[in-house]
């Protein structure tokens, strides 16, 4: 059944990237909220991989802000909550857990290049997913790659089995500060049909 057209709207064809939120705050069970749905996403044997750091304290960001590109300072500053999507090298550990077939723990283990490669595909996927949650429930994003990851690691993963992957910044957009969008590929420039 297709979702309504309100829906629809919500969630992509009128959403806009955020580029500066309002002050208003953003309750932890909203954050959960949006996480309870999208993990419901797809990914590959169900790897789940994705890991989110929600930073909501001002000490919090200040700790991500010398990783940002200076175009992404004042809004990451501004945001209620700023989200540090990253790939759990180690996701495979949990796999008895959330596979119904047995040896999937060991074949990801025993395969560092399959396993790196899975959760860096479908950590990029759950964070996607996690924006269209957030859209559901009433939150505006700002994703954002404009960051040296490997300072985002040294901070706030220093052990390695966590890689930051993007950020998002969340909170309740400021319609004042967004850009015009931008046009989008047409069907026939993105799409081969074979």
């Amino acid at each position: 059944m297709k979702i309504s057209n309100p829906c629809l709207d919500q969630l992509f064809l009128k959403a806009r990237t955020a580029n500066g939120f309002t002050s208003e705050p953003v309750p932890l069970a909203l954050l959960q909220e949006a996480y309870d749905i999208a993990k419901m996403g797809a990914t590959s044997m169900n790897t789940q991989p994705t890991r989110y750091v929600f930073l909501i304290s001002p000490e919090s960001r200040a700790r991500l802000l010398p990783a940002l590109s200076p175009g992404n300072l004042d809004k990451t500053r501004d945001a209620p909550v700023t989200v540090i999507v990253a790939d759990d090298t180690k996701f495979y550990e949990h796999m008895p857990q959330v596979w119904h077939k047995p040896g999937a723990k060991e074949m990801f283990e025993g395969n560092a290049a399959l396993a790196t490669a899975t959760a860096s595909r479908n950590a990029t996927l759950g964070g996607a997913y996690f924006m269209i949650a957030a859209r559901a429930v009433g939150l505006d994003c700002g994703p954002m790659s404009g960051v040296d990851l490997a300072k985002v690691n040294a901070e706030f993963f220093p052990d390695g089995r966590l890689q930051a992957n993007f950020l998002i910044n969340v909170g309740h957009g400021d319609d004042s500060k967004l850009f015009d969008r931008n046009p989008r590929l047409s069907f026939e420039q993105a799409c081969t049909v074979l």
